[in-house]
């Protein structure tokens, strides 16, 4: 036992201390803390009332409208509200070029020499009424938000001033368009969760790809490390005072606590950062009302513990297989092709996901969430989607623990006569003639 402790202790130790080890450990948790912080930041930092300059070249003057409904927009950088706009309104019917000229040369110039400049000019004139077509001019057009906010505005007036010209009643007519506002709460075990439909797609979606990138990096390093030591004659040595099972185990063990402890770091970070924003909020001195409109599901404990349980299961029964291929070769060009049946069975349980996503309660995402090799990955997303009967999460772990006790099994009749085998590739015939040797 104590040889195995010593080969699982060397492969994670080894793998621990590189640089890209530890380079892609942190990258995540600071790429999610970013997604984080920074929108709430630009927000914060974009967040100001703009002053705005209406050239009003219309002879019924729509730009008292349109001035009193931008003046009406307000903004939450903080705690307290804000007006989004700043209008001041003139009327040029007649000579609306000549307003227009005498705006725009108001406009975007430096604050410190001139506090009153405005952001902008929106000049809309009688024909704007008719086509919708209005000019802005100004120094903030590459703001999206903005731009979209003015045009949303006169678009609602001019939709009002049309409504009212043809003896329409505008308020009858915006009740009647008013659209339904669908709000979903997830429901498990007869009880509201408090997770938003939305939240729990996102957090299937991250696991999926998550689960899928990790298995098969690490499984593909087990495979590397078994080809490395066998062509450099290390395993003859190890083969000396091991047992080939103690090797394999060791080694798939090893490689698996590495991945096992990066993906609680990055869990934990996603964890603590969906739970406590406004911690972090307060920490960046950014509105937690910022931080909490970010598109950041909370994930439960309960999910973290099954994505975590389902991530070391898949990983020994895949790692177990990249394993006995490695000792089959002698280069990795020479495991391609086994390698490629492994991946399939991945890419068929990856893409599977996809399809349990639409209907998690179905029989197709029941039969993935159950059966042995997929159910890795299809168990934790359909546990993050929907509620999973508890008979449905042990069969599901009893046949997972059965699949891995079985590959685990055959690894080590390949792995003991593998690792000593050099020269040409195995056939699958020999391989099965080494499973078969006693």
């Amino acid at each position: 036992m104590n040889k195995l402790f010593a080969v699982i202790r060397r492969e994670f130790i080894a793998r621990v201390r590189t640089k890209a080890f530890m380079i892609s450990t942190v990258i995540l948790p600071v790429f999610i803390v970013a997604i984080t912080i920074v929108p709430a930041l630009m927000m914060r930092g974009s967040s100001r009332t703009m002053h705005i300059a209406i050239a009003d070249g219309t002879t019924d003057s729509v730009g008292n409208v349109v001035a009193a409904d931008l003046k009406a927009i307000t903004i939450t950088p903080g705690d307290e509200p804000m007006p989004a706009y700043t209008v001041d309104l003139y009327h040029g019917a007649g000579h609306i070029d000549a307003l227009r000229d005498s705006l725009v040369s108001r406009t975007a110039r430096d604050r410190a020499i001139d506090p009153a400049t405005f952001d902008g000019v929106l000049v809309i004139t009688d024909a704007t009424t008719a086509t919708g077509k209005a000019d802005y001019l100004g120094a903030n057009t590459s703001s999206i938000d903005a731009m979209n906010q003015l045009e949303s505005t006169l678009s609602h007036v001019l939709m009002t001033r049309r409504l009212e010209r043809s003896g329409v009643d505008p308020k009858l007519v915006a009740g009647a368009m008013t659209r339904a506002d669908l709000s979903t709460t997830k429901v498990s075990d007869g009880k509201a969760t408090g997770q938003s439909g939305a939240e729990s797609f996102a957090i299937a979606y991250f696991m999926g790809f998550l689960l899928y990138f990790v298995v098969t990096i690490y499984g593909q390093q087990t495979l590397t490390s078994v080809i490395e030591e066998k062509s450099s004659r290390i395993m003859e040595v190890l083969a000396s005072s091991l047992r080939p099972f103690q090797m394999l185990l060791g080694k798939v063990i090893g490689v698996g606590s590495v991945g096992l402890f990066q993906m609680t770091i990055w869990a934990a970070t996603f964890f603590f950062v969906s739970r406590d924003r406004a911690q972090l909020a307060g920490l960046f001195h950014v509105s937690p009302a910022a931080m909490q409109q970010l598109p950041i599901p909370t994930m439960p404990v309960g999910l973290l513990v099954v994505f975590l349980v389902y991530f070391v299961l898949g990983f020994l029964l895949y790692g177990a297989l990249y394993a006995a291929i490695g000792s089959m070769c002698n280069t990795v060009k020479d495991a391609q092709q086994y390698m490629m049946l492994v991946t399939m069975v991945l890419v068929f349980g990856f893409f599977g996901v996809f399809a349990l996503m639409r209907d998690p309660t179905g029989s197709f995402g029941v039969t993935l969430s159950i059966v042995p090799f997929v159910s890795q990955f299809a168990m934790p997303v359909r546990w993050s989607l929907a509620a999973v009967p508890a008979v449905q999460l042990v069969m599901s772990l009893i046949f997972s623990v059965i699949a891995l006790l079985g590959v685990t099994w055959l690894a080590g009749r390949i792995y003991r006569t593998g690792i000593l085998m050099y020269g040409k590739k195995p056939t699958l015939v020999e391989v099965a003639r080494w499973i078969r040797a006693k």
